[in-house]
Protein backbone atom coordinates (compact mmCIF):
# COMPACT_ATOMS: atom_id res chain seq x y z
CA UNK A 1 0.00 0.00 0.00
CA UNK A 2 1.06 3.91 -0.80
CA UNK A 3 0.07 7.15 0.28
CA UNK A 4 0.45 9.53 -1.42
CA UNK A 5 -0.09 13.02 0.44
CA UNK A 6 -0.78 16.00 -1.62
CA UNK A 7 1.14 19.44 -0.01
CA UNK A 8 -1.31 21.89 1.19
CA UNK A 9 0.72 24.53 -1.26
CA UNK A 10 0.06 23.30 -4.42
CA UNK A 11 -2.54 24.66 -5.40
CA UNK A 12 -4.64 24.19 -8.89
CA UNK A 13 -8.07 22.60 -10.22
CA UNK A 14 -10.58 21.05 -12.01
CA UNK A 15 -13.37 19.48 -11.53
CA UNK A 16 -16.67 17.46 -13.77
CA UNK A 17 -19.61 16.77 -11.74
CA UNK A 18 -20.92 13.67 -12.00
CA UNK A 19 -23.28 11.43 -11.78
CA UNK A 20 -20.91 9.34 -9.04
CA UNK A 21 -21.96 11.89 -6.44
CA UNK A 22 -23.31 9.70 -3.09
CA UNK A 23 -25.92 10.24 -1.01
CA UNK A 24 -24.09 12.41 2.23
CA UNK A 25 -24.95 11.31 5.77
CA UNK A 26 -23.24 13.12 9.08
CA UNK A 27 -21.08 10.61 11.17
CA UNK A 28 -18.22 10.45 13.40
CA UNK A 29 -14.87 7.81 13.45
CA UNK A 30 -16.89 6.36 16.55
CA UNK A 31 -20.03 4.90 14.76
CA UNK A 32 -20.29 2.20 12.10
CA UNK A 33 -21.53 4.06 8.78
CA UNK A 34 -23.45 2.31 6.10
CA UNK A 35 -23.97 4.15 3.13
CA UNK A 36 -26.26 3.55 0.61
CA UNK A 37 -25.13 4.48 -3.13
CA UNK A 38 -27.19 4.42 -6.30
CA UNK A 39 -27.87 1.47 -8.68
CA UNK A 40 -27.05 1.08 -12.00
CA UNK A 41 -29.35 2.63 -14.56
CA UNK A 42 -32.04 0.33 -15.57
CA UNK A 43 -32.33 -0.84 -18.88
CA UNK A 44 -32.13 -3.35 -21.87
CA UNK A 45 -30.52 -4.29 -24.75
CA UNK A 46 -32.45 -4.60 -27.96
CA UNK A 47 -30.51 -6.75 -29.81
CA UNK A 48 -32.77 -6.37 -32.84
CA UNK A 49 -31.74 -2.78 -33.58
CA UNK A 50 -27.38 -3.92 -32.62
CA UNK A 51 -25.49 -3.89 -29.06
CA UNK A 52 -24.85 -1.61 -26.68
CA UNK A 53 -21.95 -0.15 -25.09
CA UNK A 54 -22.35 1.19 -21.91
CA UNK A 55 -19.54 2.95 -19.55
CA UNK A 56 -18.34 0.92 -16.66
CA UNK A 57 -18.51 3.85 -14.60
CA UNK A 58 -21.48 5.44 -15.43
CA UNK A 59 -24.04 2.66 -16.60
CA UNK A 60 -26.06 5.48 -17.45
CA UNK A 61 -24.08 6.15 -20.33
CA UNK A 62 -24.88 4.50 -23.07
CA UNK A 63 -25.03 3.67 -26.78
CA UNK A 64 -25.14 1.72 -29.87
CA UNK A 65 -21.99 2.98 -31.33
CA UNK A 66 -18.84 0.96 -30.72
CA UNK A 67 -15.85 2.60 -29.90
CA UNK A 68 -16.95 5.51 -28.44
CA UNK A 69 -16.13 6.99 -24.87
CA UNK A 70 -17.99 8.36 -21.77
CA UNK A 71 -18.50 12.32 -22.16
CA UNK A 72 -18.22 12.13 -17.89
CA UNK A 73 -15.45 10.24 -17.49
CA UNK A 74 -13.14 9.38 -20.52
CA UNK A 75 -13.60 5.55 -20.08
CA UNK A 76 -14.05 3.59 -23.73
CA UNK A 77 -17.94 2.16 -23.62
CA UNK A 78 -18.00 -1.68 -23.33
CA UNK A 79 -20.24 -4.02 -24.71
CA UNK A 80 -22.86 -4.65 -22.57
CA UNK A 81 -26.22 -6.01 -23.84
CA UNK A 82 -27.63 -7.62 -19.98
CA UNK A 83 -30.26 -5.82 -18.36
CA UNK A 84 -29.35 -4.48 -15.41
CA UNK A 85 -29.90 -5.95 -12.24
CA UNK A 86 -31.51 -3.33 -10.18
CA UNK A 87 -30.32 -4.19 -7.32
CA UNK A 88 -29.40 -1.21 -4.55
CA UNK A 89 -25.88 -1.73 -3.01
CA UNK A 90 -24.13 0.06 0.14
CA UNK A 91 -20.67 0.32 1.85
CA UNK A 92 -20.62 -0.52 5.31
CA UNK A 93 -17.27 1.17 7.11
CA UNK A 94 -16.15 -0.15 10.67
CA UNK A 95 -12.79 1.70 11.56
CA UNK A 96 -10.95 -0.18 14.37
CA UNK A 97 -10.24 0.82 16.86
CA UNK A 98 -13.71 3.15 16.56
CA UNK A 99 -12.44 6.18 17.69
CA UNK A 100 -9.78 7.22 15.13
CA UNK A 101 -6.78 8.90 16.54
CA UNK A 102 -3.86 11.22 14.55
CA UNK A 103 -0.55 9.21 14.43
CA UNK A 104 -1.89 6.04 15.83
CA UNK A 105 -2.19 3.39 12.99
CA UNK A 106 -5.77 1.87 12.08
CA UNK A 107 -7.68 -0.71 9.91
CA UNK A 108 -10.34 1.33 7.95
CA UNK A 109 -12.60 -2.12 7.23
CA UNK A 110 -15.30 -1.87 4.17
CA UNK A 111 -18.05 -4.66 3.47
CA UNK A 112 -19.91 -3.86 0.30
CA UNK A 113 -23.78 -5.19 1.15
CA UNK A 114 -26.61 -5.69 -1.24
CA UNK A 115 -29.69 -3.07 0.33
CA UNK A 116 -32.33 -5.62 1.64
CA UNK A 117 -29.97 -8.57 1.78
CA UNK A 118 -27.29 -7.80 3.79
CA UNK A 119 -25.85 -11.17 4.71
CA UNK A 120 -26.08 -12.28 1.42
CA UNK A 121 -22.10 -11.52 -0.48
CA UNK A 122 -21.14 -9.00 -3.24
CA UNK A 123 -18.23 -10.08 -5.11
CA UNK A 124 -16.87 -6.85 -6.82
CA UNK A 125 -15.04 -7.21 -10.36
CA UNK A 126 -11.80 -5.37 -10.83
CA UNK A 127 -11.81 -1.80 -12.27
CA UNK A 128 -8.44 -0.33 -13.27
CA UNK A 129 -6.58 -3.39 -11.12
CA UNK A 130 -8.33 -3.07 -8.30
CA UNK A 131 -12.09 -3.94 -6.95
CA UNK A 132 -12.09 -0.67 -3.83
CA UNK A 133 -10.73 2.70 -5.09
CA UNK A 134 -10.31 4.25 -1.22
CA UNK A 135 -9.99 7.90 -1.38
CA UNK A 136 -9.63 9.86 1.50
CA UNK A 137 -9.39 13.77 1.52
CA UNK A 138 -9.36 16.75 4.60
CA UNK A 139 -12.59 18.47 4.97
CA UNK A 140 -10.99 21.51 3.16
CA UNK A 141 -9.69 19.48 0.40
CA UNK A 142 -6.10 20.35 0.81
CA UNK A 143 -4.89 16.53 1.55
CA UNK A 144 -5.59 13.75 -0.92
CA UNK A 145 -4.95 9.88 -0.86
CA UNK A 146 -5.38 6.83 -2.35
CA UNK A 147 -5.67 3.81 -1.49
CA UNK A 148 -6.79 -0.15 -1.96
CA UNK A 149 -8.35 -2.36 0.36
CA UNK A 150 -7.52 -5.97 0.28
CA UNK A 151 -9.96 -8.66 0.45
CA UNK A 152 -10.03 -10.81 3.72
CA UNK A 153 -10.76 -14.02 5.06
CA UNK A 154 -13.49 -12.14 6.94
CA UNK A 155 -15.57 -11.32 3.70
CA UNK A 156 -14.40 -7.76 3.91
CA UNK A 157 -11.55 -5.28 2.51
CA UNK A 158 -9.19 -3.78 4.65
CA UNK A 159 -6.40 -1.16 4.81
CA UNK A 160 -4.02 -0.40 7.35
CA UNK A 161 -3.70 3.30 7.80
CA UNK A 162 -2.64 6.03 9.49
CA UNK A 163 -4.12 9.73 9.52
CA UNK A 164 -1.21 12.17 9.84
CA UNK A 165 -3.04 15.07 11.67
CA UNK A 166 -6.81 15.67 13.41
CA UNK A 167 -10.07 16.77 11.90
CA UNK A 168 -12.58 16.22 9.69
CA UNK A 169 -11.77 13.68 6.46
CA UNK A 170 -14.15 12.01 3.61
CA UNK A 171 -13.78 8.77 2.71
CA UNK A 172 -15.23 7.68 -1.29
CA UNK A 173 -15.01 4.27 -2.38
CA UNK A 174 -15.18 3.35 -5.93
CA UNK A 175 -16.62 -0.13 -6.88
CA UNK A 176 -18.40 -2.27 -9.31
CA UNK A 177 -20.20 -5.45 -7.47
CA UNK A 178 -20.25 -8.15 -10.35
CA UNK A 179 -23.37 -7.80 -12.86
CA UNK A 180 -23.96 -4.65 -11.71
CA UNK A 181 -23.15 -0.97 -12.34
CA UNK A 182 -19.95 1.44 -10.84
CA UNK A 183 -21.22 2.59 -7.11
CA UNK A 184 -19.69 5.21 -4.46
CA UNK A 185 -19.54 5.35 -0.84
CA UNK A 186 -18.95 8.38 1.23
CA UNK A 187 -18.51 8.60 4.69
CA UNK A 188 -17.65 11.74 6.62
CA UNK A 189 -15.75 11.01 9.77
CA UNK A 190 -13.37 12.79 12.63
CA UNK A 191 -10.02 11.72 13.87
CA UNK A 192 -8.95 13.36 17.50
CA UNK A 193 -5.05 14.50 17.63
CA UNK A 194 -4.18 17.86 16.73
CA UNK A 195 -5.65 19.22 13.97
CA UNK A 196 -4.37 19.86 10.65
CA UNK A 197 -4.38 23.55 9.15
CA UNK A 198 -7.36 24.07 7.27
CA UNK A 199 -7.05 26.03 3.78
CA UNK A 200 -9.50 28.30 2.01
CA UNK A 201 -9.21 27.52 -1.90
CA UNK A 202 -10.76 30.56 -3.55
CA UNK A 203 -9.09 31.64 -6.73
CA UNK A 204 -8.32 29.48 -10.26
CA UNK A 205 -5.11 27.90 -9.57
CA UNK A 206 -4.20 25.15 -12.84
CA UNK A 207 0.20 24.87 -12.50
CA UNK A 208 1.12 22.98 -9.70
CA UNK A 209 5.06 22.10 -9.02
CA UNK A 210 6.71 19.73 -6.54
CA UNK A 211 9.93 17.92 -6.31
CA UNK A 212 11.17 19.22 -10.41
CA UNK A 213 8.09 18.11 -11.76
CA UNK A 214 5.64 20.55 -13.15
CA UNK A 215 1.75 20.16 -14.71
CA UNK A 216 -0.34 22.68 -16.16
CA UNK A 217 -4.08 22.46 -16.67
CA UNK A 218 -6.12 23.50 -19.64
CA UNK A 219 -9.39 23.53 -20.89
CA UNK A 220 -11.29 23.63 -24.78
CA UNK A 221 -13.78 25.96 -23.77
CA UNK A 222 -14.89 28.27 -20.35
CA UNK A 223 -15.66 26.41 -16.91
CA UNK A 224 -19.39 26.67 -17.63
CA UNK A 225 -21.98 23.73 -17.14
CA UNK A 226 -24.07 21.96 -19.29
CA UNK A 227 -21.20 21.32 -22.17
CA UNK A 228 -18.77 18.36 -22.76
CA UNK A 229 -14.88 19.82 -21.70
CA UNK A 230 -11.86 18.55 -23.29
CA UNK A 231 -9.23 18.60 -20.26
CA UNK A 232 -5.56 18.53 -21.00
CA UNK A 233 -2.72 18.33 -18.22
CA UNK A 234 0.31 18.53 -19.56
CA UNK A 235 3.73 17.46 -17.65
CA UNK A 236 6.98 18.71 -17.34
CA UNK A 237 10.01 17.67 -15.40
CA UNK A 238 12.99 20.54 -14.94
CA UNK A 239 11.63 22.35 -17.82
CA UNK A 240 11.72 19.67 -20.40
CA UNK A 241 8.37 17.70 -21.32
CA UNK A 242 7.98 14.04 -20.09
CA UNK A 243 7.42 11.97 -22.94
CA UNK A 244 7.91 8.70 -21.00
CA UNK A 245 5.31 8.17 -18.45
CA UNK A 246 4.09 4.61 -17.10
CA UNK A 247 0.93 3.76 -16.48
CA UNK A 248 -0.56 3.75 -13.45
CA UNK A 249 -3.52 1.47 -12.43
CA UNK A 250 -3.94 0.50 -15.99
CA UNK A 251 -3.92 4.35 -17.64
CA UNK A 252 -1.37 7.08 -18.38
CA UNK A 253 -3.05 9.26 -15.61
CA UNK A 254 -6.27 9.12 -13.23
CA UNK A 255 -7.88 12.65 -11.73
CA UNK A 256 -10.25 12.81 -9.34
CA UNK A 257 -12.44 16.34 -9.10
CA UNK A 258 -14.44 16.98 -5.63
CA UNK A 259 -17.12 19.73 -5.17
CA UNK A 260 -16.28 22.43 -2.27
CA UNK A 261 -18.28 20.97 -0.09
CA UNK A 262 -16.82 17.02 -1.07
CA UNK A 263 -20.93 16.27 -2.04
CA UNK A 264 -19.92 15.97 -5.36
CA UNK A 265 -17.42 13.45 -6.73
CA UNK A 266 -16.12 12.49 -10.23
CA UNK A 267 -12.71 10.17 -11.25
CA UNK A 268 -11.79 10.53 -14.75
CA UNK A 269 -10.00 8.41 -16.44
CA UNK A 270 -7.64 9.59 -19.54
CA UNK A 271 -8.83 9.10 -23.71
CA UNK A 272 -6.49 6.66 -25.58
CA UNK A 273 -3.42 8.39 -26.85
CA UNK A 274 -0.54 6.21 -28.81
CA UNK A 275 2.17 8.69 -27.16
CA UNK A 276 3.25 8.53 -23.38
CA UNK A 277 3.40 12.10 -22.47
CA UNK A 278 3.70 15.27 -21.76
CA UNK A 279 0.02 16.04 -22.89
CA UNK A 280 -2.71 13.75 -21.02
CA UNK A 281 -6.09 14.40 -22.98
CA UNK A 282 -9.53 14.22 -20.72
CA UNK A 283 -12.99 14.27 -21.04
CA UNK A 284 -15.57 15.73 -18.83
CA UNK A 285 -18.62 18.01 -18.00
CA UNK A 286 -20.09 19.87 -15.05
CA UNK A 287 -23.36 19.67 -13.25
CA UNK A 288 -23.24 22.15 -11.02
CA UNK A 289 -21.38 25.48 -11.09
CA UNK A 290 -19.09 26.02 -7.96
CA UNK A 291 -15.59 25.70 -6.93
CA UNK A 292 -13.98 22.45 -7.37
CA UNK A 293 -10.50 20.67 -6.92
CA UNK A 294 -8.78 18.39 -8.84
CA UNK A 295 -6.28 15.83 -8.16
CA UNK A 296 -3.99 13.85 -10.55
CA UNK A 297 -1.68 10.99 -10.29
CA UNK A 298 1.03 10.15 -12.67
CA UNK A 299 3.41 7.38 -12.55
CA UNK A 300 7.23 8.82 -13.97
CA UNK A 301 10.54 7.17 -12.47
CA UNK A 302 8.94 4.41 -10.66
CA UNK A 303 6.48 6.58 -8.45
CA UNK A 304 3.56 7.91 -7.93
CA UNK A 305 3.03 11.73 -8.06
CA UNK A 306 0.18 13.68 -6.74
CA UNK A 307 -0.59 16.89 -8.36
CA UNK A 308 -3.80 19.44 -7.08
CA UNK A 309 -5.27 22.24 -8.85
CA UNK A 310 -8.48 24.68 -8.28
CA UNK A 311 -11.04 25.76 -10.38
CA UNK A 312 -13.86 28.01 -10.55
CA UNK A 313 -16.60 26.58 -12.49
CA UNK A 314 -19.86 29.20 -13.74
CA UNK A 315 -23.06 28.08 -14.46
CA UNK A 316 -24.86 27.88 -18.12
CA UNK A 317 -22.91 30.03 -21.05
CA UNK A 318 -25.68 32.53 -22.26
CA UNK A 319 -26.68 31.59 -25.30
Amino acid sequence: MFRLPVSLLAVAGLLTVASCSSDSSSSSATNTVTTPTNGPAEGTADHASGHTYACPMHPEVTSTKEGETCPKCGMKLEHNDQVANGKSYAMKFEPQPMQLTAGQPSQLVFTPQQVGNEAAPVPLAVVHEKKIHLIIVSKDLGQFYHEHPDYTADVNYKVSYTFPKGGDYVLFQDYTPTGSGHQLGRQPISVKGPKYTSVKFKNDDMQWEKDGYSATLAFDKPLNTGQLLGMKITINKEGKPVTDLDNYLGALGHVVVISEDTERYLHVHPNEQPDKGPAIGFNTNFEAPGLYRVFLQFNHGGKIHTGDFTINVQGPAAS
